[in-house]
């Protein structure tokens, strides 16, 4: 197994990664254009992460760097990770975790978070293996329904 950070010319790997990710969480998605993948994989504070087997993509992950305003320092929010079901529980999504750690490290970036849904028993044994922290928190959402 390897790991690879996309960047704005793995277009192609990125439709990949994201097409395999909506299909873990089972979430309908849309096509995305090569032109907003470019610049989404072009982006520093971006990062997509993908677990290949041989030649196959199976799985990975999504973050944001996001800048604080407490200190001179970013933090890194994992958005989504995920490894296809016939791949998961042989430590893919660990290494993946360690990755981004690491990457981030290299560059001064030393706390990440990640949300999970209190009902994701399985997300939340698999945070708490790897030594994180559960943090009591509520998230609202916005959305603007009038379209």
């Amino acid at each position: 197994m390897r790991l690879k950070r996309l960047k704005a010319g793995d277009r192609e790997l990125a439709k990949v990664l994201f097409s395999v990710m909506a299909e873990v969480f089972e979430e309908d998605s849309e096509e995305l254009s090569d032109g907003y993948i470019g610049r989404l994989l072009g982006r520093e504070d971006f990062w997509a992460i993908a677990a290949f087997v041989d030649n196959d993509i199976v799985g990975g992950l999504t973050a944001h760097t996001l800048p604080m305003t407490r200190a001179e320092y970013s933090e890194i929010f994992i958005y989504d990770i995920a490894v296809r079901s016939d791949h998961q529980r042989q430590g893919i999504g660990r290494r993946l975790i360690e990755e981004l750690r690491a990457q981030a490290a290299g560059m001064g970036i030393r706390e990440l978070f990640v949300p999970a849904d209190n009902e994701d028993v399985h997300a939340l044994d698999f945070y708490r293996a790897l030594g994180g922290e559960a943090a009591p928190v509520t998230i609202f959402t916005f959305t603007d329904d009038s379209e």
